[in-house]
Order: structure tokens, then C-alpha cells, then sequence
């Protein structure tokens, strides 16, 4: 990237019309006012620098691969708010990638007009937006400002630009100027106002023709690159002020582009926002909505480059987003069914290839409920678990674990969901879902509030119905865990920090549904218990299915019941995920 010798303004505002300068698809709307307009013109006049260019150069070969957009020279903010779309022949064309709202407003103020809606006028009257033009009153400096202006700019009509004129006030048309073919010119002009007498008329008319045609006030850098991701980059770096960019952003941008019989930009957004509140509520982006319209849409790359998101890909995302909008929709459904939520899912991108299965499969909604999908919801279930749990699945590599699980799917998703194959898969990229003891016992001391706790204690007891409310319950209150009460109980000093250390911890936790739980609140499990389940059936059923174990009556048993708790659950762990015990492990107290 090289630093180029300036051009001027008229040099690049013939480029514009020739459509020799463009706008890439990843370029924002046009967002400056007319207060910003004539600021830009004003430090034009006073001969402030204006900043430096970033100007693409674009090779033949790449013309056809996206879409393009001309400049906007007339802004009407209800029926012209948007640059046009061009059709751009196969030749060597500059895109703009930093100074898209500067040359804007040349283009407007040299060039065009805006048009905004005036305060309380409807929307349906046409009166609302009055054509106005840049104007530059000639025979007085602007008033006394605290923004530094010294040159009079306004967009007015040309109705009010004739009504004002006086001896402080002659508004002349900026656009005129543009028109100017050499010095000369502005003399004429001047003796057409009867002004060729006034001396501070003709500085400043010759100042506005030296500033647009003589002088070279637009510095700029010239990127020759082809590759369209490093372009990406460079765009991110140099629009970094203000609203931070996104790479997601940008690549929204040039999907919206693309797209012809929808908007993608609101397509996606409304998508997201309502996955995002399905039951408890959840946090999904853009950022996965578009890496998972790439995978369900069986694009070969699920990688965020702008090369995959070309008009070929566009036009199958586009054909296929029903399909996926219904798949995602449908997915997280079965995540909050689940129990997920915002709070307990730890990695959003377990959602793509369950999508991806439900796409495969064609599923509606009755795939949530119909008893002869049972079985594999629970497969598909213990899997999303188990992948959450295990440390790393879903972190580096991720692009890489998509295309394989993908591949699996495709493969073996017909029968219902290819549990072995998608493990195996999984192995070979060094994303197991294998456990080791050592791994067992982490997940043992893993504390309430961490993300993993739901995954775990839903892996432990799938009897808890968690498709309403429900929450992780502390077996013994932590309420009871207070040194006062601590002290009160009869638990000695040396004791109380390991019992308010292991009151957080996974043996000390539970699944209870909403209702439970607030019956329950600070009440000593087995108080609890016998208030709830009278019957000492009942009480012992649900003892086992939590595997609780004997509840004792007072806190200072919490330390046995803990230790041997701990243990039941980690021969649970082992057995649901397959490892084997080691010799000389945990054994229970009497």
C-alpha cells in the first residue's frame, strides 16, 4: 500500500460520474447531515486538512464477484436514502474504502442536493421535503460560532436563497462552481451578481474555484491487493473509529447486498432477536446466524472470509433461508427444551450442528414432543451435554470440527442421529468427548454459578422435567453456610471454611423444578423432604433418583453426607460417561 500524490476535488468527482469510483458493498450508508456537510466545506475554505483516502484498486478478473454502488449525489431521506446500485463493466475501477461520507458530500454539495424532512410535516406530504441546495453566501463570514466556522454554508432553496439576498447577503449555488472550466469564469460569475466590485465577494468565489479545480487536496493510499479477506481487514482497521466494525458487520453488509427478494440485514437481525427470546432467553449474534447459514446451506467453507460470501454463495443462502430460519428456530426450541438457556449454554455454536441435523432431516415441530423421536432426542440430548462439559470442544478449530460434523451428518444422519460416527469424527481432530478420571474429578468440584453446572447435573439426572422453570438448588441452603449460623450449628472454626467452600460445590447441588424449589428455600433438606413427601416411599424415590443417599437432620453431618454424595455422583459420571474407576479411589465414610 503506497502513498499516492493528491488529486483534486474535481479530478475525483469526474471519477465518480464516469463511474471509474465505487463503493464496495461492505460500505455503510451515507450518515452525515447537512450541519456536517458544510463543515467539510468550511475547513475546505480555511485550508484544514481534510484526512487522507484509502482507494482499492480493483482488477477486471473481480468485477463480476460482487455487487457495486455509486456515490450518492441526491439524498431525499424517504425516497433516496440509498447509494444506487451500478452495473459495473469489466474494467479496472477504484473502490473506496475510507473516505465514502467526505466524497459523499462533495458529490451532494458540488454535484447534487438533500432533501430531509422538515419538523411536524407527515411522512405522506410531499411539501415535507423541500429540495435544498449547498450555498455559500458570498458578502458575509458566518456569525460567531463555537464550532470555528468562518465561511457562511447552508443547504437552502433556491426560493429562500433569492428572498435573502441584501447587502450582507448574496447566496451563491456552491454547484456552480463545479462548472467553472478556468479562472476566468469566476470574474464572469461575479459581474453576472454585479459583485465584481466587491473585494471580499471575489476572494472568496476565487477561493471556493481554487479549492475544488487547483488545488490537490485529496491525499490518499493506493492498496493493489486482490485478496479480498486482506482488504476486509484493512477496511476493519482504517473504520475503526466511532461505531466499532465488525468482520460479521461487513460481512452483513455484503450479504444485504446480494440478496434480491429480501433484506438479509433485517432478515438476520429479526432472526436473531427472536431466537434470543425463546423461553428463559438466550445470546446468540449475527456472527453464529451467519456461520450457520453457511454450513446448513452446504457452502464448502464455513470460515468468516469475504470469499465465501460471493454472489454464488449469496444466491444459495438467499434460496435456502426459509429452510434455515426454520431449522435454527426449531434447534434452539430444543435447546431451552433442554434446559439451556443463555446462562447455561456455554458454547452458542453447539446450536449449528444440531441445526444442521434438524435441517438433514427435515424435522417440524413435532420432533420437539412426538414420543417416536424420543430416543433420539435423548441421543442428540446426551451429546450436546456431554460436548458442553468436555473441556475445549468448541474453542480453536471450530471451522474445521463444523466441516467434519457436517461430513458425518451427511453421511448417516438418514436413520437418526449417528451418535458413534460423530464421536469418531470428533476423536479424529482431537475433540473427544472421551473423559478421563482425572477429568471426572474436576467436574466433581466444579461450583455453583460456573456455566458447565447445569450441563453436568443435566447429564446426571435426565429425569428432571427442565422444559419450565426449574434451578440449580443448593442441597443444604447456602443460607445455613454464614459463619453465625455456621457457629450456631456447632461446627468448629477449623471446620467452617471447608463448609462454606463445599456448599458451592457439585455435591452439594441439585435439579428442582420452580415450585420445589421455592417451597424449599432455607429449610434443611431433610425438613424439607419430610414436609413434601410424607410418605416414606415418595421420600426414599426421590432420595434415590438424586442420589442423596441417608439426609441427615442437623449440619454438622454435612461433611459425611457431602463425601458420600460426591462419591455416588462420580460412579454415576463414570457410568454415563464410560470411564472406568481407578484403583485405590474415593471411598464412602461410615
Amino acid at each position: 500500500m503506497a502513498f499516492q500524490t493528491p488529486i483534486t476535488i474535481k479530478e475525483a468527482l469526474d471519477a465518480i460520474q464516469r463511474q471509474d469510483y465505487v463503493l464496495p458493498a461492505i460500505q455503510r450508508e451515507f450518515t452525515w447531515d447537512t450541519e456536517q456537510i458544510c463543515g467539510l466545506f468550511d475547513s475546505l475554505m480555511q485550508g484544514y486538512p481534510i484526512g487522507s483516502f484509502l482507494f482499492w484498486r480493483v482488477e477486471p478478473g473481480r468485477i463480476k464477484d460482487y455487487t457495486w454502488y455509486g456515490f450518492m449525489r441526491e439524498f431525499h431521506e424517504k425516497n433516496r436514502r440509498h447509494c444506487p446500485v451500478l452495473d459495473v463493466p469489466l474494467k479496472p475501477v477504484v473502490a473506496i474504502l475510507d473516505g465514502q461520507q467526505r466524497l459523499t458530500s462533495l458529490n451532494i454539495g458540488l454535484r447534487g442536493y438533500h432533501a430531509e424532512k422538515e419538523p411536524r410535516k407527515r411522512w405522506d406530504n410531499p411539501d415535507a421535503f423541500p429540495t435544498k441546495y449547498l450555498y455559500l453566501n458570498l458578502l458575509s463570514p458566518a456569525s460567531e460560532n463555537e464550532r470555528g466556522l468562518k465561511y457562511d454554508f447552508r443547504f437552502l432553496t433556491p426560493g429562500r436563497a433569492e428572498s435573502e439576498r441584501s447587502d450582507t447577503t448574496y447566496w451563491f449555488k456552491v454547484s456552480q462552481v463545479f462548472d467553472f472550466k478556468e479562472d476566468f469564469d469566476v470574474i464572469l460569475a461575479l459581474q453576472t451578481m454585479r459583485l465584481a466590485q466587491d473585494q471580499h465577494a471575489a476572494r472568496v468565489l476565487n477561493r471556493l474555484y481554487g479549492r475544488v479545480h487547483r488545488e490537490a487536496l485529496l491525499p490518499y493510499f493506493d492498496e493493489k491487493e486482490q485478496d479480498l479477506d486482506k482488504v476486509l481487514n484493512i477496511f476493519i482497521r482504517v473504520n475503526s473509529a466511532g461505531d466499532p466494525l465488525t468482520y460479521s458487520d461487513l460481512l452483513l453488509s455484503i450479504a444485504t447486498a446480494q440478496w434480491k427478494d429480501r433484506d438479509a440485514r433485517q432478515a438476520i437481525h429479526t432472526l436473531v432477536d427472536e431466537l434470543n427470546g425463546i423461553r428463559a432467553g438466550f445470546g446468540f449474534s449475527k456472527d453464529l446466524v451467519l456461520k450457520a447459514s453457511l454450513m446448513l446451506s452446504d457452502i464448502q467453507s464455513v470460515a468468516f472470509r469475504v470469499t465465501n460470501f460471493n454472489a454464488t454463495n449469496m444466491k444459495t443462502l438467499a434460496k435456502n433461508w426459509e429452510k434455515i430460519d426454520r431449522a435454527l428456530r426449531l434447534s434452539v426450541e430444543l435447546l431451552a427444551q433442554f434446559g439451556f438457556s443463555g446462562q447455561t449454554l456455554t458454547a452458542d455454536s453447539v446450536v449449528i450442528p444440531v441445526a444442521y441435523y434438524v435441517c438433514k432431516r427435515a424435522f417440524d415441530e413435532s420432533y420437539l414432543s412426538s414420543p417416536r423421536h424420543r430416543d433420539d432426542r435423548e441421543l442428540l440430548r446426551g451429546w450436546v451435554c456431554r460436548s458442553l462439559v468436555k473441556a475445549g470442544v468448541w474453542g480453536s478449530g471450530l471451522d474445521t470440527l463444523l466441516l467434519a460434523l457436517r461430513t458425518s451428518l451427511q453421511e448417516r444422519a438418514d436413520r437418526g442421529f449417528p451418535i458413534e460416527n460423530i464421536e469418531a469424527a470428533m476423536a479424529k481432530r482431537g475433540k473427544s468427548i472421551r473423559f478421563t478420571e482425572e477429568e471426572i474429578e474436576d467436574l466433581l468440584d466444579i461450583r455453583y454459578g460456573d456455566k458447565r453446572t447445569f450441563a453436568i447435573l443435566a447429564l446426571l439426572f435426565p429425569h428432571v422435567d427442565v422444559r419450565n422453570v426449574f434451578h440449580v438448588d443448593h442441597v443444604f441452603p447456602k443460607a445455613r453456610f454464614t459463619p453465625t449460623r455456621l457457629r450456631t450449628a456447632g461446627i468448629s472454626e477449623e471446620q467452617r471454611d471447608d463448609y462454606i467452600d463445599k456448599c458451592e460445590r457439585l455435591a452439594n447441588l441439585q435439579l428442582l423444578e420452580g415450585p420445589a424449589n421455592e417451597s424449599k428455600r432455607a429449610k434443611l433438606p431433610n425438613e424439607w423432604l419430610s414436609e413434601k413427601y410424607p410418605a416414606r416411599t415418595a421420600r426414599a424415590n426421590f432420595c434415590e433418583l438424586h442420589e442423596l443417599g441417608v439426609v441427615p437432620e442437623a449440619m454438622r453431618a454435612f461433611d459425611r453426607f457431602y463425601t458420600s454424595r460426591r462419591k455416588r455422583l462420580a460412579d454415576r459420571l463414570r457410568r454415563i460417561l464410560s470411564v472406568a474407576p481407578e484403583a485405590g479411589g474415593l471411598v464412602e465414610e461410615q
